[in-house]
């Protein structure tokens, strides 16, 4: 399932992107070098930091001049795509193998380069019951990856050939889709260099011309969103879900929007979880027959980029029977409209760091 959703980002960045081709297509390839340390994170994977783990990062990145609108707003940023090589350096972890999909955005007159990317990454060694027993980070081969990178980057120094350095950090999880699923955060040092494919080639940006103003009354909006995940009890089942949400928004400006809403949890992993608790732990007084639907409220931000949205929601439960994991929760993603009223998203519900499921979502604007 977590696969699923690395695909179709990838699949919802490429179609986000301008297929114009007239507009001149100008790319560089960057190549780094990376050692750091795992973060503790969670006090369940302190048996399994034991060394510092290392790689190379590969980037391909198209240039951005400002043909469509969005390029300038965001100051010129790259799309692209990157690999990820990383030894864990520790045999219960393995090695991993990451493609993704990524935007670079430039600072300071374009000397510090912020690279954000999402992606699938393969590992060679998970939770095994009987063969690694002790690998509680990963509990499935493919994984989900996030690739964040914030590095001085100086292109073109010579002959199109440039330098960059700074910090990196690598995250792996497969969002509770099967247990165990503690996850890693790799923090890193990297240094590399970067290659014009056109030899340095210099390109105008297009300034950006008079813009038309967006205003907007207030929007209504109903989602559907479904997926499959499992409580953290190892081979407790996993379970599909099912989420309705209705919420307004209210555009901002051109770059983005506010949302107030509503959400209806209907998470099966969660009638197993309370069985399983009502009837193994006693001591913790839950009854059988305990709801396992929620209600929660919730507030958040949309940040539109080309026919792509980021969203982050912030919510707390006012129906819930059943305690799990606390009352608030997060929700983070991206959403790709078809038109102006029809849009699809894949985002994660978590509580604070702790992922809860993948959400698959087909939505209506209205």
């Amino acid at each position: 399932m977590k696969p699923l959703f690395c695909f179709i980002t990838f699949l919802c960045f490429y179609l986000g992107c301008s297929q114009n081709t007239d507009i001149p297509k100008k790319y560089v390839l960057d190549a780094n070098q990376f050692y750091g340390s795992v973060l503790l994170h969670n006090p369940d994977i302190s048996h399994l930091i034991t060394n510092y783990p290392a790689g190379l990062i590969l980037g391909f990145s198209r240039k951005r001049f400002g043909h469509e609108d969005w390029e300038s707003e965001f100051g010129y940023p790259d799309t692209g795509f990157s690999f990820v090589y990383q030894d864990m350096n520790n045999p219960t972890l393995g090695k991993n193998f990451g493609l993704y999909a990524h935007y670079n955005f430039y600072f300071l007159k374009r000397n510090l380069q912020f690279r954000i990317g999402q992606g699938i990454a393969y590992n060679t060694n998970p939770y095994d019951k009987q063969k690694n027993f002790r690998n509680n980070a990963y509990g499935t081969h493919l994984l989900s990856t996030t690739l964040v990178m914030f590095n001085y980057h100086k292109e073109n120094l010579l002959s199109g050939l440039g330098v960059k350095a700074g910090i990196s950090l690598i995250h792996y999880s497969n969002a509770n889709f099967k247990a165990p699923n503690t996850s890693t955060n790799t923090m890193a040092f990297n240094f590399g260099l970067t290659y014009d494919l056109d030899g340095g080639q210099v390109y105008e940006f297009v300034e950006p011309g008079s813009k038309e103003k967006i205003t907007e009354p207030i929007r209504y909006n109903l989602a559907l969103r479904g997926g499959v995940n499992e409580s953290d009890v190892i081979d407790s089942g996993r379970y599909g879900f099912w989420i309705v949400s209705a919420y307004a928004d209210k555009r901002l400006g051109r770059k983005s929007a506010i949302h107030l809403g509503t959400d209806i949890f209907f998470s099966n992993f969660l009638k197993e979880l309370i069985r399983f608790q009502s009837i193994s732990f006693p001591e913790m007084d839950v009854s059988p027959d305990t709801d396992y639907r929620r209600v929660g409220l919730f507030v958040g931000h949309e940040l539109f980029i080309n026919k792509m949205s980021a969203i982050a929601q912030l919510g707390y439960y006012v129906y819930y029977p059943f305690d799990f994991e606390g009352r608030m929760y997060n929700r983070i993603g991206l959403k790709r409209y078809f038109g102006d009223k029809i849009y699809g998203a894949i985002t994660l519900k978590s509580h604070g760091a702790k992922a809860e499921a993948v959400e698959f979502g087909i939505g209506m604007r209205l």
